[in-house]
């Protein structure tokens, strides 16, 4: 299915938005079928609202723990944490599966060591509890713990209990979209009159640009509610969609795209961007959006090219989102992206998309960039050295100017 040939429909206003299951086929290849043309949706954009700060006790870490280590250190103990995740076996596992939950914005509040255990430490802090299980929790052989500020790929250490987790905990409040002047297809009006979408059912929001090619998607779990002639006028119908019952409704939420988002989603509705830093003026949860709009171009054997010399421009690359989006510029172009992350970094240079080692990359006003960096704390090392490290190692010749 071409996003373009649904795009245009003869009306005053323009296509912004087509409502599409999507589905494999019977060659198991990605199909779509559409289900709505809109003009807009309201309630799209939002903030998640932070959850409800909670005082919780990690009971029993191991001392020589990462987290316990970083925790404890008398020169200078790591007290901010970020999003932690816990994967909690029970004594008597159901179906053999761990249960994982998320603490989020965790900041370390005490420690002290663990009575009668002087090889172990327990660690207080303060969180937001997202909480898909209820106020029941079982009783538990082992918690594992990550927090990628600390270790990024691995576990930062395991504790015995945690008291505070369990417990009930307020209902959610429910945040509904808003579809502005639908035409519904056949499925959608076959779903209207007759409905028969759970949670279990997945659709999609693709959002166009005025060439009706799709930026990028949203996935739904919807439930259907009121419908109504659209404020547009004609016969277009105005349709509100629920959250999704049960715990999907935060992950609803928290997956939307993010207030920031928005103005970065009106110069990408001009078409891919065709002039570089224009990116630069948006903050970190901007810059996160353009990046995953970027794309990454032709990528896979004998479809890139290595050799050449690229220049960076680092006088906005002043965080991590800024030093992908320049590098993905000098090396892709504007609108281009050469990974989300270092690790896919890593996995480009081997081979592709279009630029990939040995080449030389001349960064320019590197010292702005370093300076930026210094100002975001990270327990990993400064984030610029280890991009020109990962370059470096792949065979790039770094010039630093």
């Amino acid at each position: 299915m071409r996003s373009e040939d649904y795009a245009a429909w003869g009306r005053d206003f323009p296509v912004r938005y087509l409502l599409v299951r999507e589905y494999d086929d019977d060659d198991d290849e990605p199909a779509a079928e559409p289900w709505a043309r809109c003009a807009e949706v309201e309630g799209l954009f939002m903030d998640p609202p932070p959850l409800p700060r909670e005082v919780l006790t990690l009971r029993g870490c191991p001392r020589d723990s990462v987290l316990a280590r970083a925790v404890t250190r008398p020169a200078g103990p790591v007290r901010l944490l970020g999003d932690m995740g816990l994967m909690i076996h029970p004594e008597e596992p159901l179906d053999g599966c761990p249960r994982f939950w998320d603490l989020e914005n965790v900041a370390v509040l005490a420690h002290r060591p663990t009575s009668g255990d002087p090889d172990r430490v327990d660690i207080t802090v303060g969180a937001g509890v997202e909480d898909d299980w209820g106020p029941r929790l079982e009783p538990a052989s082992r918690i594992d713990l990550s927090v990628e500020s600390l270790l990024a790929t691995d576990l930062v250490g395991s504790c015995r209990s945690i008291d505070g987790l369990s417990g009930p905990r307020p209902p959610r409040k429910t945040h509904p979209l808003h579809l502005v002047g639908c035409e519904p297809a056949g499925p959608l009006l076959a779903e209207l009159r007759s409905p028969r979408l759970t949670d279990d059912h997945l659709l999609a929001l693709w959002a166009l640009d005025r060439n009706g090619r799709r930026m990028t998607s949203y996935d739904l779990h919807p439930r259907l509610g009121d419908v109504r002639p659209s404020v547009l006028g004609g016969a277009l119908v105005d349709i509100t969609v629920h959250d999704p019952d049960g715990d999907r409704a935060l992950g609803w939420t928290a997956a939307r795209p993010a207030l920031a988002a928005r103005s970065v989603w009106e110069v990408w509705y001009e078409g891919v961007p065709t002039r570089p830093d224009q990116w630069a003026r948006f903050d970190g949860n901007g810059r996160k959006e353009w990046l995953a709009l970027s794309s990454v171009g032709p990528y896979g054997p004998g479809v890139g090219r290595s050799g050449g010399t690229y220049h960076l421009d680092g006088r906005h690359a002043t965080d991590r989102y800024g030093i992908l989006l320049a590098l993905g510029e000098a090396l892709i172009g504007p609108g281009g992206s050469y990974g989300a992350g270092l690790d896919s970094v890593h996995d480009h240079l081997g081979g592709g998309p279009s630029v990939f080692a040995p080449f030389t990359l001349v960064w320019h006003h590197a010292d702005l960039t370093r300076a930026g960096l210094a100002r975001v704390p990270d327990p990993q090392g400064s984030y610029f050295d280890r991009t020109v490290s990962t370059l470096r190692d792949h065979g790039v010749t770094v010039v630093l100017a």
